[in-house]
């Protein structure tokens, strides 16, 4: 193989980046969900949830916005930790998320099906076999299958394909929440909008537990860093747009479908988003609409997560964390291929598991994610105090007290996922995360230790061509390997600085520095 290390295609435009991060946050959950949440916290009390979770995922974006715009580098939070704390903890954070990332491909594929049975209920033949006290059936399983192999096979022709597939069904997904606002003023009601609050604390702390997996999508921002062609501050500043953009959908989605009918109505509807609208306007006809903005919420979920997973395995392997099969891009479309392969391969199995996984997936899938909040977190707290004269095109507020605000919102989050508290995991979900982080153990060991720095990915990549030759890892980008100063920062191969580069917006460049 090779050292020369090959460049992703930078294609993506401001419209493209806050499509690709709304779009994943926006998924299948706010349909199928809403009843449970209104039923069980009321109102107020669900909407309220959807605020304080959202509250939490934007000190963690803050951080993420800082840590984008310095390091721009392709798998986001493996360069972050990396350069923080070292080779194995950035293993350890970067394999967590990669969980996270595969239960929302996987949890796509299970919930495509489900929705359309919503649209074609008599599409169930040839029943297999039960898991769970779930049927399974060969048509239901052939849906999710054949629709992995369809959106693995657009991200392999090219991100900028799959951007503009994102682009229309965020679209026509906004399109949809116009009709439930003005759904909710021509047929909602006040008064089916009680009880305000419901279920006390527990009600609440039910829905607030949900948040994390619902959120989950701005982080795919960072994965894509490589290939997104933007001043590094307005990457930063996209990344927090699309997760106030997140908070407000959700909040509009409670208090519009919870005006529609009353709250325990609404807890007996398999998709009751679909039946608050069909009664708001009074036809049918609306459901199946709503319906069909549920599918494009899954599908640019499902898009979204497939650029991001990749793009974070392929780091992984570039580096030699990962067999350097995963680090291999296309040679016509620029994708990583084999790493779309590796994603949309364990999609295909998910159906097969049926209807049951979807809430396994989204469990497990919630605690690797908020897992890895609190190491990225981390390493901006880390960096803030190692290398404060490292360039920060986009400066959080706050510096190193929002970033122990996002760790300490993080972890107490992480923590409700424990035995004993209300969102403790079951036994098949423990099962998920016991049985990736025994597959992880052998790989973590094989990879040489590396302290953080400036410098960490070329001394891993170096590490790795001594041990395991050639094909242990590709040769580090020259914006990697090239450093200069006192204080080393990236450089193109040319010398001028990665930074000052990018930065084509007159001025918004400035050296970062901590207002604590």
């Amino acid at each position: 193989m090779s050292r020369q290390h090959e460049k992703m295609d930078k294609v993506l435009g401001r419209w493209d980046v806050l499509a690709v991060a709304f779009g994943a946050m926006i998924g299948f959950g706010w349909i199928v969900l809403t009843g449970t949440f209104l039923n069980g916290a009321g109102t107020l009390g669900a909407a309220l949830a959807f605020v304080v979770g959202g509250i939490v995922v934007a000190f963690v974006a803050l951080t993420y916005a800082e840590l984008v715009a310095a390091l721009p580098h392709v798998g986001g939070e493996h360069s972050y930790v990396l350069r923080s704390m070292g080779s194995r903890v950035s293993f350890f954070c970067s394999w967590t998320l990669v969980l996270g990332y595969v239960s929302v491909v996987a949890f796509e594929a299970v919930a495509l099906p489900q929705t359309l049975l919503y649209v074609f209920p008599d599409m169930l033949v040839g029943q297999m076999y039960t898991v769970a006290g779930y049927d399974v059936y060969a048509s239901w399983v052939a849906v999710g299958v054949v629709a992995a192999i369809v959106m693995t096979a657009i991200n392999i022709i090219g991100v900028r394909p799959a951007a503009v597939f994102q682009t229309v069904a965020v679209l026509f997904l906004a399109s949809v929440g116009v009709f439930l606002v003005a759904g909710a003023f021509i047929g909602g009601s006040v008064e089916n909008m009680q009880p305000l609050f419901n279920g006390g604390s527990a009600g609440f702390l039910a829905v607030l537990v949900a948040t994390p997996f619902l959120f989950v999508g701005f982080d795919v921002i960072p994965q894509s860093a490589e290939e997104i062609h933007l001043p590094y501050k307005k990457i930063g500043e996209a990344l927090i747009v699309s997760v106030l953009l997140a908070i407000s959908w959700y909040v509009m989605i409670m208090l519009t479908t919870s005006s529609s009918m009353h709250a325990v109505d609404l807890a007996k509807s398999d998709l009751a988003v679909a039946d608050a609208i069909t009664a708001m306007f009074g036809h049918p006809a609306w459901g199946t609409l709503l319906v069909i903005g549920g599918i494009a919420g899954i599908l640019t979920s499902w898009n979204g997560f497939l650029i991001g997973g990749s793009r974070l395995i392929y780091a992984l392997a570039r580096s030699g964390m990962l067999p350097a099969w995963f680090g291999q891009l296309h040679p016509r479309y620029r994708t990583p291929a084999n790493a779309l392969l590796f994603i949309g391969g364990l999609s295909v199995l998910a159906p097969f598991f049926g209807r049951k996984s979807l809430v396994w997936l989204v469990d497990a899938g919630g605690l690797a994610i908020v897992v890895a909040w609190i190491m990225v977190a981390l390493a901006f707290i880390v960096l803030r105090k190692r290398e404060p004269d490292m360039e920060r095109p986009f400066v959080t507020p706050g510096g190193t007290v929002t970033g122990v605000i996002a760790v300490v919102l993080a972890a107490a989050m992480a923590v409700l996922f424990l035995p004993g508290m209300p969102a403790a995991l079951t036994g098949p979900e423990w099962v998920i995360v016991a049985a990736w982080t025994v597959l992880g153990v052998p790989l973590i060991l094989r990879i040489p230790h590396i302290k953080g720095g400036a410098d960490a990915e070329h001394r891993l990549i170096e590490a790795t061509h001594a041990r395991w030759g050639e094909e242990g890892a590709h040769e580090a980008p020259a914006e990697i390997t090239r450093y200069h100063g006192d204080h080393p920062s990236p450089v193109h191969a040319d010398g001028a600085s990665v930074d000052e580069s990018a930065r084509s917006d007159g001025g918004s460049s400035g050296r970062g520095h901590d207002p604590a």
